[in-house]
């Protein structure tokens, strides 16, 4: 299993607008990775600063996000999306691309149900089942898509 550091991750993603800035080539997931940093230009200052960028701390005390966790949730919903894991989080993330115009707005409703669902298992409100917990996050998107 990859299990990077706080730190590695936030290297991984300067390191990929460092690519992108100096016209490197980039892996599957680099791209994959870009692909959501240009969406995000707020975050760029930071990840040219790499120094400052292992040292910030982003915490709820200081309203902060940290946009390396919210970055990372864009990669592992791309993940998803391109797996079609949990079977059926395509479609439901089509409906909810559909209702908020366009897939950066439903990555980020999506993101919201993905943190819940962690929150919630990690809580124990969710038995500790792979499919009670898959069937809880497709639930969410459904219920987010149809507001």
């Amino acid at each position: 299993m990859f299990n990077p550091s706080r730190d590695d991750v936030r290297r991984f993603f300067c390191e990929v607008w460092a690519k992108h800035g100096t016209g490197q080539l980039l892996t599957p997931l680099e791209a994959t990775a870009l692909r959501w940093i240009e969406q995000h230009p707020e975050y760029y200052a930071l990840l040219e600063d790499q120094q400052r960028a292992l040292a910030e701390e982003f915490t709820v005390e200081r309203g902060a996000t940290n946009p390396f966790l919210h970055l990372s949730m864009h990669l592992a919903l791309a993940e998803q999306l391109s797996i079609d894991q949990p079977p059926g989080i395509r479609d439901a993330f089509a409906q909810l691309a559909a209702r908020t115009g366009g897939e950066h707005p439903a990555a980020h409703e999506a993101m919201e149900c993905l943190g819940e669902i962690v929150w919630r298992a990690q809580q124990s409100s969710l038995p500790a089942d792979t499919a009670a917990i898959n069937a809880a996050y497709l639930e969410c998107l459904a219920r987010r898509a149809t507001r």
